[in-house]
């Protein structure tokens, strides 16, 4: 089987190293405002890095997170590293505001309301900016 995150295509990356990447993510309806910190090597879980590599993806969900707060101003963050369809390496870094269609239900529970958000047109830039 072909791994959708190990073969993504059409990605809106933030930021590459050798060994993670970033990318906003566009196709969430219920939250405009989400990003996801992707171990590049197909790894299921977090106990198959070594320590530097668990502290490394750490590090960058972190940066992600205080990027994403300091341009859109969020009421939460939500972190999350499900990966039960794909087991790839990856967290969730997903901004929640009051007025968005779930809160403060998780963000895949059913839209209680159509969202009242506004974003900066370039959030992804200014995020981006911020983690270069």
């Amino acid at each position: 089987m072909s791994c959708p995150i190990c073969h993504a295509e059409n990605e809106d990356i933030l930021l590459q190293t050798p060994n993670l990447r970033v990318v906003a993510v566009h196709d969430e309806a219920g939250s405009p405002a989400f990003c996801r910190v992707i171990w590049q090597n197909h790894v299921a879980e977090m106990t198959d890095l070594p320590k530097a590599q668990r502290d490394e993806i750490m590090a960058m969900v972190y940066r992600v997170e205080s990027a994403m707060r300091q341009v859109l101003k969020p009421a939460k963050i939500n972190l999350a590293s499900l990966g039960n369809v794909v087991p790839h390496l990856h967290w969730h870094v997903i901004a929640r505001f009051k007025n968005d269609a779930n809160f403060p239900a998780p963000i895949w529970a059913k839209a209680t309301r159509g969202h009242e958000m506004t974003l900066p047109q370039d959030w992804t830039q200014q995020v981006k900016t911020l983690l270069v």
